[in-house]
């Protein structure tokens, strides 16, 4: 099976390497364009996705890869049932304003399901990895160490999206596990907190791309974690346009539904 520790090890030195190339640039100064979306983009997106793409070539030669800027530029790769899912710069709202949640993100996909992930925070020098039926990590200055989810107790708490949070949000949340704490954290931090046993669930009640979530989800899933589509089964990916329309993250246990909350245009 392609999904190994060598493969896994080769992407973490790929993330690594992607955020030195975004903290260069940063420290240099960088423009922002909008992208046709009106989504904001920087030289340092496109930098740290040469970077990924070029040592996936080396590491798994042949797998297609699936990457943000690369979709943008209306390059998409023909693929079957495995593939890379990356976003080299997951957060640039957040990045361009200057703050430190943001992240590199570098999944593998197996029949629809993620199975390898790395997450990297360039800000921090901080990087979770999973490989699914093997465990996750954190490395951080500190050093390495496993982690894992933490079993849903009477003390609770969430974590979501900054820029997402909404009366919905805060409704779902109240019926999934009752009244809570949150956090708010941006990029795919979102799932590491939940699989390093933080907090206990992250419920995303808007779209995402699958490029967004896919390394974040791999590395709840090797923590013990799951994560939910609105129809209740797990969170699938190749969907079309690589869309998800939303979905939750919980530290194993199964939370409710969120279809019931989600914007009536995601619902089809």
């Amino acid at each position: 099976m392609i999904a190994d520790p060598r493969l896994l090890a080769a992407c973490t030195e790929a993330a690594r390497s992607a955020g030195e190339a975004i903290l260069h640039l940063v420290e240099r100064g960088f423009a922002v364009e909008a992208k046709a979306d009106r989504s904001p983009v920087t030289e340092c997106d496109r930098a740290a996705e040469a970077i990924i793409l070029e040592a996936l070539r080396t590491a798994a030669p042949g797998v297609p890869v699936i990457a943000e800027e690369e979709v943008a530029a209306g390059r998409i790769p023909a693929h079957g049932a495995t593939f890379f899912l990356v976003d080299p710069l997951d957060g640039t709202k957040e990045f361009v304003r200057g703050g430190a949640d943001y992240t590199v993100n570098i999944g593998l996909v197996v029949d629809g399901a993620p199975v390898l992930g790395v997450v990297h925070q360039p800000a921090t020098a901080t990087g979770w990895s999973g490989l699914v039926g093997h465990g996750a990590w954190r490395d951080d200055p500190a050093g390495r160490r496993a982690i894992s989810v933490r079993p849903l107790g009477e003390t609770r708490a969430a974590v979501a999206s900054k820029s997402h949070f909404n009366q919905a949000t805060a409704d779902y949340l109240e019926r999934a596990i009752g009244l809570c704490d949150h956090v708010a954290v941006g990029s795919s931090l979102k799932f590491c907190v939940v699989a390093e046993g933080a907090a206990d669930i992250y419920p995303r009640l808007s779209p995402t791309s699958e490029w967004d979530t896919a390394a974040g989800h791999a590395v709840l899933l090797a923590a013990g974690g799951r994560c939910d589509g609105p129809d209740a089964a797990p969170l699938a990916y190749g969907k079309p346009a690589f869309l998800n329309r939303g979905f939750v993250a919980t530290g194993g246990w199964p939370a409710p539904s969120v279809a019931p909350f989600l914007p009536d245009f995601t619902r089809g």
